[in-house]
């Protein structure tokens, strides 16, 4: 199990937007902040801007983010980048015995309780807000800054 790391990259890519407001943010000065080839952001770039997300044009403006931060979650920024697909979080292995008393019957004693945990992660996701986010960020960097 595990989240796809498209997720961290978009959440990396807002905040060093709203971070640099004030500047024209590329998808080159995020690879360089990420650390990520310029060809994966690009494209986590396009997933969040198909989700309302952020804005991009050619030219003058750069990157923008398109709402306030206080209404875009985790859980909007898991949804935009895919990093679930609809068959869950958690990936079953595909064939249990049938003839075994406990591959047959896994599946019902297992899936519902997965789907609960998924729920839930999803849940609390929706709670977080990336102007927390930001807040925190620029919380440490000041702190670093006053060391």
């Amino acid at each position: 199990m595990q989240i796809t790391s498209r997720f961290t990259i978009a959440v990396h890519s807002i905040i060093l937007i709203a971070y640099n407001q004030d500047m024209k943010v590329t998808s080159k000065l995020i690879a360089g902040s990420t650390n990520v080839n310029p060809v994966i952001v690009r494209g986590v770039l396009s997933q969040l801007k198909e989700a309302g997300i952020v804005n991009s044009r050619q030219g003058a403006t750069g990157i923008t983010i398109a709402k306030p931060l206080s209404e875009i979650t985790f859980y909007d920024v898991y949804k935009a980048v895919d990093s679930v697909k609809d068959e869950g979080l958690f990936h079953f292995h595909e064939n249990p015995n049938p003839d075994c008393p406990v591959g047959r019957n896994i599946h019902s004693a297992m899936d519902g309780r997965l789907n609960q945990i998924q729920t839930s992660m999803e849940n609390e996701m929706k709670q977080i807000r990336l102007s927390d986010i930001v807040g925190d960020v620029q919380s440490i960097i000041e702190s670093e800054q006053n060391s």
